[in-house]
């Protein structure tokens, strides 16, 4: 499902996969969310566009969602539709906990619990990881410092480089991120607007990152980053949640079929790789 080895540039394309689980612990405005069933509505939705248009995706799941148990929490034979469906399913924490808040042995507890339970449903290896929140944001070593998770969780927080140990030792091999450089925000302060560009891979305590470098759904700031990535190489990174398949905003229906449309054609013309995050790190 993707395209030519000599595609300048490769697009990866994630479904945060909360439920209610994620919902009961929106850090939003409000607190605690009702919009658990929509996740498999939606998901369901995303099943068909995506095989018409032939480009695979990354279902980041949480992993209590996958054991059994009933809707909104829970729904096992839909995480097997997915894996059925071509795409990779990552784990999205065990109950779509806060990270920056859990100390070392809580930190293992929910990584390892998350892959295991998604490896009993799918009976296929887990290899990838994305945080819930996109958090942590603190990464001393790429510029970024999250004064908010440093004050919220305390010493004993978990960082950038904590969580990619943690997925190092419970067997886990790429991590979605989203960090942004001090420097990189105050740039952006200054020309009032975000300056994404594709990135390469990175890697981090023996885990490949995949950069955050877009914003979040399929408007028009991730066409000029997948136009860029066609052009000049690169990748680009872009997300969405099933539940907001139908909410006004980014991450609609009506702007993700132009999205998936176009990068149809540009991997049909050879210039854009559609890929996993399992692509780049193979299980042996």
């Amino acid at each position: 499902m993707t395209a030519s080895a000599g595609a300048r540039g490769t697009v990866l394309i994630f479904w945060d996969y909360d439920t209610q689980w994620g919902a009961d612990r929106s850090r939003s405005a409000g607190g605690p969310k009702q919009w658990g069933m929509a996740e498999f509505e939606h998901t369901e939705r995303l099943l068909e566009l995506h095989a018409q248009y032939r480009v695979p995706a990354c279902f980041a799941v949480v992993g209590a969602a996958a054991l059994p148990g009933a809707r909104p929490y829970h729904d096992p034979a839909q995480v097997r539709r997915i894996a059925a469906g071509g795409h990779e399913v990552a784990s999205h924490a065990h109950r779509h906990e806060w990270l920056p808040g859990l100390g070392r042995a809580a930190l293992v507890d929910t990584l390892r619990q998350s892959r295991e339970a998604l490896e009993d449903c799918i009976g296929a290896p887990v290899v990838s990881f994305v945080p819930p929140y996109n958090q942590p944001f603190d990464h001393l070593g790429g510029g970024a410092v999250s004064w908010s998770e440093r004050r919220t969780a305390g010493p004993d927080r978990t960082d950038l480089r904590r969580l990619c140990e943690a997925l190092t030792e419970t067997g886990y091999r790429t991590c979605r991120v989203a960090y942004r450089s001090l420097a990189l925000q105050a740039v952006e302060r200054l020309v009032g607007r975000r300056l994404d560009a594709p990135r390469r891979i990175e890697r981090l305590a023996g885990i490949i990152c995949l950069r955050l470098n877009t914003a979040g759904g399929f408007g028009p700031d991730a066409h000029r980053v997948l136009e860029r990535a066609a052009h000049s190489g690169g990748t680009v990174v872009v997300y969405g949640h099933p539940h907001s398949l139908g909410s006004e905003g980014s991450q609609h229906e009506r702007l993700l079929v132009p999205f998936l449309r176009r990068v149809r054609a540009f991997a049909d013309a050879g210039r854009i790789a559609v890929s996993c995050p399992r692509d780049l790190a193979p299980v042996a």
